[in-house]
């Protein structure tokens, strides 16, 4: 992080019914610990909703978290995000994504994708390069 700019800011969600939450407050507390501000919002979270904290909290990325099949509706999240004028907000799925699902993500927009036993230094620093991504795309939108 550059000194004077503010840290970044991370929604942590999980969408869908998965419950299992353990990964994803582990990963919250990586990047708290790394300076970042992390809004966590737990489990069983809707979309609207998510699109709504997103931009209240003024994010910079949004992780997702899914260990059952919840990332197959991240695509849908992503389109709600276009359509509320929240298309810099950068976004990962962390958790269980199967092979063949993954570029389907990918292709939707999806940032990066975490797998099991994804190192702490790795989540954090691909964060931290996301969020400066982020701020890019925000500022050139008020450039431009």
């Amino acid at each position: 992080m550059v000194e004077g700019n503010p840290p970044g800011r991370v929604l942590m969600t999980k969408i869908g019914l998965d419950g299992h939450d353990r990964g994803s407050r582990l990963v919250a507390s990586y990047l708290r610990d790394a300076g970042m501000e992390v809004v966590y919002t737990g489990p069983w979270q809707e979309i609207p909703a998510v699109v709504n904290l997103a931009m209240q909290e003024d994010v910079d990325v949004i992780g997702v978290s899914s260990l059952a099949t919840d990332h197959l509706i991240v695509p849908t999240l992503m389109a709600a995000l276009a359509d509320a004028g929240l298309g810099d907000v950068a976004l990962v799925v962390g958790g269980i994504v199967p092979e063949d699902e993954e570029q389907a993500l990918l292709d939707s927009g999806v940032d990066h994708v975490f797998h099991p036993g994804a190192r702490r230094e790795e989540i954090v620093e691909r964060i931290r390069g996301l969020v400066e991504e982020s701020r890019h795309r925000k500022s050139g939108d008020r450039d431009g």
